[in-house]
């Protein structure tokens, strides 16, 4: 599948949003970069959904300006004005090309969703291979009001329970794409969660 990731020329903090073309091109969030409309077009005029891992500011500040320029749905988990399908837990969507299973993994969010196919793993900020805590297998943050490190480890077991074999492909929230064994990121990310130490001891 190919995959684009259209913030990546960002010079402002925002998450990396995926653009997945294919029979159903999809945008896995919004970010938060001006100009993310433009990026989008210089691979495609159709946009059919636009899919939220969760609803911080990086992800969805340019939300509005994405389904104002495009004829897409809003696939949420938690609540939204635009939202056209509410995600559950178990759901099926395809993106890009890809049939993916959502998996409830709240822990960094409350209405966090992760998304899995046999080929790849759209984590959110769930898991990601390097953010600057760590490489090779990390962790969003949970130490803001109503985050929860118990929920996060819960949310990376559930997820490791649903991984096929096959994954090979993970694009998280930050950090860089990562193409190999994507289980055995996960796994060490879940070690590091599992430790309970401060993410980024120095803050």
């Amino acid at each position: 599948m190919e995959v684009h990731n259209v913030t990546a020329d960002a010079e402002t903090f925002t998450c990396n949003a995926y653009l997945a073309l294919g029979e159903a091109p999809t945008l896995v969030d919004a970010g938060a970069m001006d100009g993310v409309v433009e990026a989008i077009r210089e691979h495609t005029d159709a946009l059919d959904r636009v899919v939220l891992t969760h609803q911080h500011g990086d992800h969805v500040e340019q939300l509005d300006a994405v389904l104002d320029a495009f004829d897409a749905d809003l696939y949420a988990y938690g609540d939204h004005a635009r939202r056209d399908t509410a995600l559950r837990d178990g759901d099926e969507i395809v993106v890009g090309e890809e049939a993916c299973e959502v998996a409830y993994t709240p822990g960094h969010a409350d209405d966090h969703v992760s998304l899995v196919s046999e080929a790849s793993l759209f984590s959110g900020d769930v898991v990601v291979h390097d953010d600057g805590a760590f490489d090779d297998g990390s962790f969003g943050r949970t130490d803001y009001p109503g985050q929860s490190r118990e929920r996060l480890i819960e949310s990376i077991r559930d997820l490791l329970d649903r991984l096929p074999d096959g994954v090979e492909h993970m694009y998280a929230g930050h950090g860089g794409v990562f193409h190999g064994d994507v289980r055995a990121v996960v796994e060490r990310a879940l070690e590091r969660a599992e430790r309970r130490e401060p993410k980024y001891p120095d803050e």
